[in-house]
């Protein structure tokens, strides 16, 4: 197993997003530690953190291995976006070790998870499941059912989120889902996006993504219509007072929305969809980013 295999299979530049997931959840519960005095660890939210790399790193490897074994990664012409990482038919990884790679990841989330359980409370063990369930049965059931999406806006989302938050208060709560939400509509979106350049190959192991599904057309479209939900949300939870007002900081990434919107529908033109996969990499991760500076924001200014 090289060291270079390893690396290129975890794909650590797309783990950022799972970074910021981590951060945005204790941000939320920080300022809310600010302003009604409930639970806040600063070694828990560090903790978390890391369990959500490694769990980020997770989904990585077991959406390699169950490509390479269907035969998919031989097919599909890769992008620095989509198509795998290539570790296994660069002959970086065996299959194999792909397999063991992720298996090791999932061990060195158990005692994680087991940690929080006992020290937060058992409710967040539904939620851990769950977020097991998501990892491995991603790639071999879920992107078969014709709508697969909406886990990566789950698991790599509202999940994190909510547990990053959970893990300091021992308790979920709407501020933390409303919080969340953002994250399900952006990282939905970046799946769905990158699945584009790869719907020709995806069909002939049985895949049936939106773009598959649908139609590229009619995937743009809704592309467009969860990318602007996101101000949309932003704005309404301000209005009602569910998220700070710093938060509307996030709005500055709508310009670069509106780019990636067109793009979207320049899917013909692989150059310029390759620029607007890109664009929709640093908005995905900018707005959630600038998301949780507004809550930390909140949380200085508060008296």
């Amino acid at each position: 197993m090289s060291f270079k295999g390893v690396v290129t299979v975890i794909r650590i530049p797309f783990l950022i997003l799972a970074l910021i997931l981590g951060i945005l959840g204790a941000a939320v519960a920080w300022y809310e530690s600010r302003l009604f005095g409930s639970p806040f660890n600063p070694g828990y939210a560090a903790l978390a953190t890391f369990g959500l790399l490694v769990a980020h790193a997770a989904v990585n490897i077991f959406n390699d291995y169950f490509d390479a074994r269907s035969g998919l990664d031989y097919k599909t012409r890769r992008t620095p976006f989509s198509g795998g990482s290539g570790a296994a038919p660069e002959g970086l990884l065996t299959v194999s070790e792909v397999l063991w790679l992720g298996i090791i990841c999932l061990l060195i989330l158990i005692p994680i998870a087991v940690f929080f359980v006992l020290k937060s409370g058992w409710m967040l063990l539904p939620l851990l499941v769950l977020a097991a369930l998501l990892i491995i049965f991603y790639t071999p059931v879920i992107l078969k059912m014709g709508y697969p999406e909406w886990s990566a806006g789950l698991g790599l989302g509202i999940l994190p989120v909510m547990g990053a938050y959970f893990v300091h208060t021992g308790a979920y709560s709407a501020s933390s889902f409303i919080a969340s939400m953002p994250s399900f509509f952006l990282v939905h979106n970046l799946l769905l996006l990158n699945e584009f350049p790869d719907a020709q190959a995806d069909v002939t192991v049985g895949r049936r993504t939106l773009p598959i599904v649908a139609g590229k057309k009619k995937a743009a479209y809704f592309f467009s219509l969860v990318t602007l939900l996101v101000y949309f949300w932003v704005v309404w939870a301000v209005i009602r007072h569910y998220m700070p007002v710093f938060t509307l900081v996030s709005l500055v990434t709508l310009p670069l929305a509106f780019q990636v919107i067109k793009g979207s529908f320049r899917y013909d033109e692989r150059g310029t969809f390759l620029k607007a996969m890109g664009q929709n990499v640093l908005l995905v991760l900018l707005t959630q980013a600038l998301i949780a500076a507004g809550y930390i924001l909140s949380g200085i200014f508060l008296k």
